[in-house]
Order: C-alpha cells, then sequence, then structure tokens
C-alpha cells in the first residue's frame, strides 16, 4: 500500500479515513505524513475506536500495506473496537481474497452500509448479559 495518504474525517461516532492514493499510507499533520498504524493508535489513544477505512483511491496494496492493515486490525480489536474496510477496487478485493485478508476484514460498497453496520454491531444483544 506503499505511497498512498490519508485524509481523516468524523461522522458521529465513528472516523473515516479517506485513502487519497498519493503519499504514504498515514494521517497528514501539516506537511509530514504519519504511517497508518501510528494515525490510528493516535485515534485509540483519543478514544476514536470505530473507524472505516476508505481506498477507493488505493490501486495497489504491497506486502508491506497488508502488514499494516493486519497490524493496524489487531490494535483495534484489542482496544475493543472495530476497524472496516471500504470501497475496495476490483484489484484490491482479488488481492485480500487470495490472501485470506478478505475473510477476517469487514468490507462494504457504500459508506452507509458501513456506518450503519456499527449501529447493528451495538444493537446485536450480547449473550452474556444477565436477564431480570
Amino acid at each position: 500500500m506503499s505511497n498512498i495518504g490519508i485524509k481523516q474525517r468524523q461522522v458521529g461516532s465513528v472516523t473515516i479515513l479517506d485513502a487519497d492514493g498519493k503519499g504514504r499510507i498515514g494521517l497528514r499533520f501539516g506537511g509530514s505524513t504519519v504511517p497508518l498504524p501510528k494515525a490510528v493508535q493516535s485515534l485509540l489513544d483519543e478514544g476514536r475506536n470505530q473507524i472505516v477505512l476508505n481506498l477507493a483511491g488505493v490501486v495497489n496494496i504491497d506486502a508491506g500495506g497488508l502488514g499494516e492493515l493486519v497490524s493496524t486490525y489487531v490494535t483495534v480489536n484489542e482496544y475493543g473496537g472495530r476497524i472496516k474496510l471500504l470501497n475496495l477496487t476490483e484489484v484490491l478485493r482479488e488481492l485480500m481474497k487470495t490472501t485470506k485478508l478478505l475473510s477476517i476484514f469487514d468490507v462494504y460498497n457504500s459508506e452507509s452500509e458501513a456506518m450503519n453496520s456499527f449501529a447493528e454491531s451495538e444493537s446485536t444483544p450480547r449473550s452474556d448479559k444477565a436477564v431480570s
């Protein structure tokens, strides 16, 4: 996923990271770019653990980029959060399928579906709750 930049926006309690296809994957702060794992860690430190990564602008992901995605996925889950992928190109979808990562990540084709999926997972009753 070498050389993509990320722009951050907030929609309710969900942080959306939009790939712009230029620069290393990460959030831009001023003139510098922070790698995706560090950028997501700063979001988690702020208590923002519902994240959508919009990959519409990404044409290719290298092995290092796949590693960043997996590392980010693990970190977000450790913080009790969820990271979901949005708008995979056909090439990325095939790569994710070949590497078996498609079965790990929640992938959506529309932003509204991705946003609604957070609400659905919150409203799903847990079996470990006491019933009175």
